[in-house]
């Protein structure tokens, strides 16, 4: 299972799965996913991702898959008061795909379909660690849209510093 345990994460009867983590990784290397890696969270990104998120990661290290480039991580973070997974392919710096996987709340289940999810397409981190384009809200769902808009940005973040983040920078130069 592709489980996180970075930002927050627990599974519970009321999930409601819209994709399974494991799929959506394969789906976005075309069904030949590379062997997954690990980022360690030194202290400097810890308080980056502090920054982006509004409070600090838990864990050591975060898995993520990533190949010529391009990274793709799934990620918990709290919308009210549970956990929303999602699932985020970034190629070259920037968010090609965002998806809600699991999601847990109550209300704010909207953000998973394609209309609220297309806004994040091409979006990059600036240098102050917001997206470069803006994201627009849905009506009752205000906590889960945030929570993707933190989502989206750590995992811009943690893409810069992998692997292939260091790559894509070096390439640029």
């Amino acid at each position: 299972m592709v489980s996180t345990s970075v930002f927050a994460g627990a599974n519970s009867l009321s999930d409601t799965v819209y994709e399974d983590p494991d799929g959506f990784v394969a789906a976005a290397f075309a069904g030949s996913p590379p062997a997954p890696k690990a980022l360690w969270i030194d202290a400097e990104l810890r308080a980056a991702l502090h920054s982006v998120l509004g409070h600090p990661p838990t864990g050591l290290r975060m898995r993520y898959w990533g190949q010529d480039g391009r990274t793709v991580w799934v990620l918990d973070e709290i919308g009210k008061h549970r956990p929303i997974t999602s699932g985020v392919v970034i190629d070259h710096g920037a968010i090609e795909d965002i998806r809600v996987l699991v999601f847990r709340e109550s209300r704010g289940w909207e953000i998973r379909h394609a209309f609220f999810t297309r806004q994040f397409r091409d979006a990059r981190l600036t240098s102050t660690g917001q997206l470069t384009q803006p994201i627009d809200g849905i009506t009752g769902a205000t906590l889960s849209v945030r929570a993707m808009q933190r989502i989206a940005k750590a995992a811009l973040l943690l893409h810069e510093r992998s692997d292939e983040g260091s790559l894509t920078l070096a390439n640029s130069r």
